[in-house]
């Protein structure tokens, strides 16, 4: 549980899990991302998450200054990865800040792989 207010009445607590699936949703929406791989995969990329796992692609741990958020990703192929990041980054920060209140001090993109994106 992460602390966000405490006042006379009592505390508001924020379980990790929440944060997780909020910076897992913000990390899809951005363009160039084919989907999210789990933090502890082992023998090479055997499935990208779906919606309904999405927060097993993310680690949230909370610093002395505020949140700091890994987030494992698959980018497609052909489109600049240090672009893709810088969106993921600013995205997900803005996003976690916005809904919690909490201050996020990093965001860490780690590119487990690249994916050709198939065009209808």
């Amino acid at each position: 549980m992460i602390k966000i207010k405490t006042n006379e009445w009592g505390n508001i607590d924020i379980e990790k899990e929440v944060i997780e699936t909020i910076a897992g949703l913000a990390t899809v929406d951005c363009y160039g991302l084919v989907g999210m791989v789990p933090i502890d995969w082992q023998s090479g990329i055997t499935s990208i998450l779906g919606l309904e796992s999405i927060r097993k692609g993310v680690l949230v741990r909370s610093g002395e200054e505020g949140l700091i958020i890994d987030v494992h990703v698959i980018v497609g192929y052909g489109i600049k990865i240090s672009e893709v990041a810088s969106n993921v980054i600013q995205k997900v920060a803005y996003v976690v800040q916005n809904n919690t209140g909490l201050k996020v001090v990093a965001v860490n993109v780690n590119v487990k792989g690249i994916k050709v994106l198939t065009g209808k």
